[in-house]
């Protein structure tokens, strides 16, 4: 249980596609993999959960299935079966950061288009959404949510200049969508018989795709071409494993991808200002994805681990044992452990059936929820000096009765190493961050945040240490010979460090 967990930080969303490949009808069960999909994405959203899938011909027939809460308990297994001859679908899991919590603002949004139905998933927040939900209005089209998603689901419905009143053109679409706003999403647009992967020029959310393959070849080298199933696309890579695909590659910052039953084929790229690094949130490294996800070449894990080792070498300390407070920041723990040569040991013993029940807005029940999460493992290090390695201290007040739980318990001294910097900003692109008065950084009480918390010491990872732990482990794109030069042109490296250091990719506009 993370700082982040408690302060209520989380991801917006995450997004799921499937098309199944070969002859339709399909006897791939694709509502399953994508309900699988999203059972694996839950981490990013837990708010509501929404399907939409199709039997991809012209006209096609849509089916919706949306609920609210854990996807288990938004898909009764009787309602699944409403969607069994889908051929192709999209679905989404949410937690919401603009909009309110309603089952209305539950996605995927599907809307008429002159040319047919569109179905949208997506994952972020735009930058300039008030300008942009002013412009739509001024179209004369109403908006029934108050979500960003329906927003961009309305752009896209709006006909671009130089298209031909029969035939519609959605790249031309998309790329006037990705040209009205800047960052930040990572969207899903089914129509028809086909699903459109897009990223923002920024590449500020994350998008992988997957290749479905039987379940005998999915552990060997021997799975071809031919022995394609279907093919998925995924906010993060670690939704592959349960549903039997192998990982293929991301999507790159600004490519438009289409996906059918033939394979996958990038259509364009649409590319940031000159001079503009791209801004992929450093944060789903940090805590947001599941540490098995790939982001960028290289596995969230191992990068956790480098966190690790480069905090103790900014941070070393006296010490006996090195832990952490289950189970987010343990990559980073165990790096730190091996950096430093002293052993890690566990020293909590979380209890997993006490919910978020517990976490309540109140400080005080907020502490005592704290108080019935864990128990100190005692023997591990009574009468020893422990290193704590925390991935945030956001507030504060998690932390605090951690420590005193351990001291009590026979700790001699507490020393907090948090493997992330000090946020202190708000973030206007997908994660939903306390106020900045909120922010423990940004209080008076930050200039003695150990005797704040009753810790023996505190220090944080710099931005720069992050950085270089992030930017350390990714490997030459050139390797890669899927993705086509002009893509491999448009990637350069860098990431969004702006909840840390106020220094936002694009500039806002309220």
């Amino acid at each position: 249980m993370s700082e982040f967990e408690e302060s209520g930080i989380g991801e917006e969303c995450g997004v799921f596609g499937c098309v199944a490949a070969g002859e339709w009808p399909t006897q791939l069960e694709v509502a399953q993999v994508l309900t699988l999909g999203l059972v694996a994405l839950q981490h990013r959203g837990q708010e509501s959960a929404g399907i939409v899938t199709s039997n991809g011909v012209n006209p096609p027939t849509y089916n919706t299935l949306k609920g609210m809460g854990l996807v288990n308990n938004a898909f009764p297994p009787e309602d699944l079966l409403k969607l069994r001859y889908g051929n192709l679908g999209i679905g989404h899991t949410r937690y919401s950061t603009t909009g309110i919590s309603e089952l209305q603002n539950c996605q995927p949004f599907v809307v008429d288009t002159l040319h047919g139905k569109i179905a949208v998933a997506h994952n972020g927040e735009l930058v300039n959404a008030a300008a942009l939900r002013k412009k739509v209005m001024r179209h004369g089209v109403g908006l029934s949510t108050s979500s960003d998603s329906e927003l961009i689901t309305q752009l896209l419905a709006l006909t671009p200049p130089m298209e031909e009143l029969d035939a519609p053109d959605w790249v031309a679409r998309i790329k006037n969508l990705m040209h009205e706003t800047p960052t930040s999403y990572s969207l899903l647009v089914m129509y028809t018989d086909v699903i459109y992967a897009i990223r923002d020029p920024y590449g500020n959310r994350p998008l992988s795709i997957g290749r479905l393959v039987p379940i005998s070849k999915l552990h060997t080298a021997g799975a071809g071409e031919g022995d394609t199933e279907g093919w998925v696309v995924s906010s993060e890579s670690c939704s592959f494993q349960s549903i039997g695909a192998k990982y293929y590659r991301e999507v790159m910052p600004g490519e438009i991808v289409q996906i059918s039953k033939h394979g996958v084929k990038s259509l364009s790229i649409v590319p940031r200002p000159e001079g503009d690094l791209p801004a992929f949130c450093i944060f789903e490294y940090v805590y947001f994805a599941r540490p098995d996800s790939i982001f960028e070449g290289q596995m969230v894990y191992t990068v956790r681990q480098r966190c690790g080792r480069q905090l103790a070498i900014e941070a070393p300390t006296e010490a006996d044992v090195v832990s952490t407070v289950p189970e987010s920041a343990t990559p980073a723990a165990l790096g730190y452990a091996e950096q430093s040569g002293l052993p890690y040991v566990e020293v909590l013993c979380k209890n997993r059936y006490v919910g978020r029940t517990f976490i309540q807005p109140n400080t005080r029940l907020r502490q005592l929820g704290v108080a019935k999460k864990f128990g100190a493992l005692t023997d591990n290090f009574a009468g020893k000096r422990v290193v704590l390695v925390d991935d945030s201290i956001v507030r504060g007040n998690t932390i605090a009765p951690i420590i005193k739980l351990l001291k009590e318990a026979g700790a001699t001294e507490v020393h907090i190493r948090v493997a992330s910097p000090p946020i202190r900003f708000p973030c206007y692109m997908g994660i939903n961050i306390p106020t900045k008065e909120e922010l423990i950084a940004n209080r008076p009480e930050f200039k003695d945040i150990a005797g704040y918390i009753g810790a023996s010491s505190v220090q944080y990872l710099s931005v720069e240490g992050l950085v270089s732990a992030v930017q350390g482990g990714i490997p030459s794109l050139q390797k890669d010979e899927r993705i086509s030069t002009n893509t491999k042109a448009s990637r350069r490296v860098g990431h969004c460090t702006a909840c840390l250091t106020g220094k936002y990719p694009v500039e806002l506009e309220w």
